[in-house]
């Protein structure tokens, strides 16, 4: 049995596709061990949404041939896809494979164990981008709570401060049999919750000309009897329409949560970004939202410091999110990605600025997400308990995304418990088991 450690940076997807390799390892008879610790094979899940996220990727790859000179290093994910020569050049990597072929990856490495045997060392370059969904399994050994199951790749907005698109490559979907199918398993495995995610998850099935759309899928994995919540990852709102949400109204497994990324409240910088609405669209979409399911919690991302961005703008934006009302933000200062349209904009914010408008949002964060939850203290709500804090209180989250606090003597992992809600602690609210 070979002993293999696995490092993942960035994304919910990357997660996701990460605990799926470690499921075919698994199940082939490798040894899944810490990062840290001696392995035969390291493989590093890499990330390029940002120049840190592809230096910090190449800087765990150096690591772990330092650590393990003689291990099989593999490298995988958005580096190798967006940059494959560049990763090749790395001495001491042996397998490099993008976003394509994860689901033969255990051949894969095989091969490459048998190139190391005979002393050829050769690197296996696996680049395609436009093929079928790889319909990998979702859900991770260590953790029978939530699963993450990934039912959409690749993006075709184009954001002009994003690089996703040119690593994740064109849309492709999983089938709606195998939603159906992969949360059927998911839940025998004992998973109460089950998390769709995709790169650009409102467009699923929008590459075939006959394909299904977002509400199809939902009612393709809500059709399992056996699955007890359902959470949608990131989705654009302008791609939340009406049947999706009369299904969040009449299925309360389907968790009253839609986390709809804006970027920005200014119109200008919108139509920079190349973003697919304006401040008036959105807005209107997100009291749609509330008249059809009033306790929806609404969370977003927000970049600040885009390039060209304005006190003007950025007054806009922290405006826009009040009128909003969202329960959680996001805040990310703008990162200068190179290979992106952005990055050669004129008119760069400095460092400075951004962070000190990031800090400003932040404050608006903390005053919005307290406004959110004090509205739910008094209820009765569904608690998934999942973990214990360093303090030994059981910590869990709501169906609208509130973390929850409580101390209690008995084992509540990955229990769904009615809980009332008492009162604002830390982060969230603090609960007793009814």
């Amino acid at each position: 049995m070979s002993k293999i450690a696995f490092y993942t940076l960035g994304c919910k997807v990357n997660q996701a596709d990460t605990a799926a390799m470690e499921t075919l390892f698994a199940s082939s008879g490798y040894e899944i061990v810490p990062f840290e610790t001696a392995a035969d094979i390291y493989l590093i899940n890499t990330c390029v949404v940002t120049n840190m996220g592809q230096s910090k990727s190449r800087k765990m790859i150096n690591r772990a041939i330092r650590k393990a000179p003689e291990a099989l290093i593999v490298v995988t994910g958005c580096y190798p896809q967006t940059a494959p020569e560049e990763v090749a050049a790395i001495a001491g990597v042996d397998l490099i494979i993008g976003n394509q072929d994860r689901d033969k990856i255990v051949a894969l490495v095989a091969d490459a164990w048998q190139d190391r045997r005979t002393d050829t060392r050769n690197k296996v370059h696996k680049l395609v981008q436009n093929t079928a969904f790889e319909e990998l399994a979702g859900g991770n050994e260590a953790d029978k709570t939530r699963a993450y199951l990934k039912i959409q790749e690749g993006c075709n907005q184009y954001c002009t401060y994003c690089i996703i698109p040119y690593a994740r490559g064109p849309l492709r979907s999983r089938s709606l049999e195998n939603i159906n199918s992969e949360v059927q398993q998911l839940t025998q495995h004992g998973y109460k919750e089950v998390v769709l995610i995709g790169i650009h998850l409102g467009c699923y099935g929008q590459e075939q000309p006959d394909g299904a759309n977002l509400t199809q899928a939902v009612a393709a994995a809500l059709a399992v009897p056996s699955l007890q919540r359902l959470r949608l990852g990131s989705l654009e709102s302008v791609e939340v329409d009406a049947g999706l949400l009369q299904l969040m109204q009449q299925d309360k497994r389907l968790c009253p949560h839609l986390h709809l990324p804006l970027q920005s409240g200014s119109d200008r910088i919108l139509t920079a970004m190349h973003r697919p609405y304006d401040r008036a669209k959105f807005l209107d979409l997100v009291q749609k939202i509330r008249v059809t399911v009033p306790q929806v919690a609404l969370t977003t991302d927000v970049i600040v410091g885009f390039p060209g961005e304005t006190e003007e703008d950025f007054a806009a934006t922290c405006e826009f999110v009040q009128r909003c009302g969202f329960a959680k933000m996001h805040i990310f200062p703008y990162s200068q990605r190179r290979g992106t349209p952005a990055a050669s904009m004129t008119e760069q914010v400095e460092d400075k600025i951004k962070q000190e408008r990031a800090e400003v949002l932040a404050e608006l964060d903390k005053m919005l997400h307290t406004n959110y939850c004090s509205q739910q203290i008094g209820q009765e709500t569904q608690v998934l308990w999942e973990t214990k804090t360093k303090e030994g209180l059981w910590e869990g989250l709501t169906p609208n995304y509130v973390r929850v606090y409580t101390a209690y003597t008995g084992d509540l992992s990955g229990k769904i418990v009615s809980t009332h809600l008492d009162k604002l602690y830390q982060d969230g609210l603090w609960g007793s088991i009814i």
